[in-house]
């Protein structure tokens, strides 16, 4: 079953939570649908949906539908014990009579519309796999990172944004995960910036291997896709853990009233990036909490507070993406906090 809900944090903007997935092939809206009366099933869904928390009508809260939180392959299941909790580590490619299954499942696919109001109507519906977090290592190994390729490039994404932590302790991974997410494909090309497991890896060198795999490395740069005589920019940054971070440079070479999107590992930037215009964020870091307990809750914080740990979420005018992402660290399992791929599509918002 799956039950739909809507949180509000800190008297702030609401925002759709962040469902977790099993198998079924629909999708859901979490914003602007007309849903049924309390306890009634929601029709032309494999299997049955109950929504117990609204009457019939828009969902309460909702800002201007900024961003509409889509769930595919899914039955949302907020109870720590209705979901499927564990995701395992595998040291190894695992042995032939064992199902790939046993030792990790595909990551849950989130299709989210985000709704920006200074998109060019030429880049309308543009489509974004969002990865990040991927962390190749004994933890993660490479039949993994290839899976996730294969899934993304179904989607048929139009630009491809990964936002940092490729590998994990060892440079001996560099060029076998930058091999892998070359074979990424995407209509505008692949984008990335590193994460702070890159940066104490080698930096340098997975700049390189991601180069040198025909992916666009943006260390406080920007590059913008252009359209009908407009342009969206896209803005990358080091991580803030390091001093090399430089967001004014980033941005120096871009009109003012331009719409951007900015590529940050850590979700920490959100203030700067509200305070420089930034349209939307996409950032990674948390692995939505990676280990997540009743009581306890997650192992893993997010400094700018809760609503920032994973999925969708707003400053003033700019939206963040935080995304659960692929990879483990620090222990090599995943508990009630599967592993996600993000699809964005972008709309243009109906008060533009």
């Amino acid at each position: 079953m799956w039950h739909g809900r809507l949180d509000r944090a800190r008297g702030r903007d609401a925002r759709a939570t962040q469902g977790k997935f099993v198998q079924a092939a629909n999708i859901l809206t979490l914003s602007g649908i007309q849903t049924p009366g309390k306890n009634q099933p929601m029709q032309g869904f494999s299997g049955v949906g109950i929504i117990d928390e609204f009457p019939s009508g828009r969902l309460p809260g909702t800002p201007g539908a900024a961003c509409e939180v889509c769930m595919a392959q899914s039955s949302v299941a907020p109870n720590f014990w209705k979901r499927p909790r564990l995701t395992l580590l595998s040291l190894n490619a695992p042995k032939k009579d064992l199902p790939l299954g046993s030792f990790a499942a595909d990551p849950e696919i989130t299709e989210t519309v985000i709704r920006l109001r200074r998109l060019p109507a030429a880049l309308e519906g543009l489509r974004i796999v969002h990865l990040t977090d991927i962390h190749l290592s004994l933890f993660t190994p490479i039949e993994e990172v290839h899976r996730v390729v294969e899934l993304a490039n179904r989607l048929h994404p139009d630009l491809v944004a990964l936002t940092g932590d490729y590998v994990t302790f060892s440079p001996q991974y560099i060029w076998p995960v930058a091999q892998t997410l070359g074979r990424l494909r995407a209509r505008l090309g692949v984008f990335a910036v590193l994460g702070n497991h890159d940066f104490r890896v080698n930096a340098e060198e997975v700049t390189r291997a991601l180069r040198a795999h025909r992916i666009r490395v943006l260390r406080n740069s920007s590059h913008p896709l252009r359209a009908a005589g407009s342009a969206l920019w896209l803005v990358g940054i080091d991580n803030l853990w390091f001093s090399s971070n430089d967001l004014p440079k980033a941005m120096r070479s871009i009109p003012p009233h331009d719409p951007k999107i900015l590529l940050c590992h850590k979700p920490e930037a959100i203030g700067r990036a509200s305070r420089w215009g930034i349209d939307l964020m996409l950032s990674g870091h948390t692995h939505g909490g990676q280990v997540r307990l009743p009581i306890l809750r997650s192992l893993y914080r997010s400094k700018p507070g809760e609503r920032f740990v994973e999925g969708w979420n707003q400053l003033g005018d700019t939206q963040i993406y935080v995304s659960r992402g692929i990879g483990k660290v620090v222990v090599p399992l995943r508990v009630d906090c599967p592993p996600e791929i993000t699809c964005l599509c972008l709309r243009r918002d109906s008060v533009a």
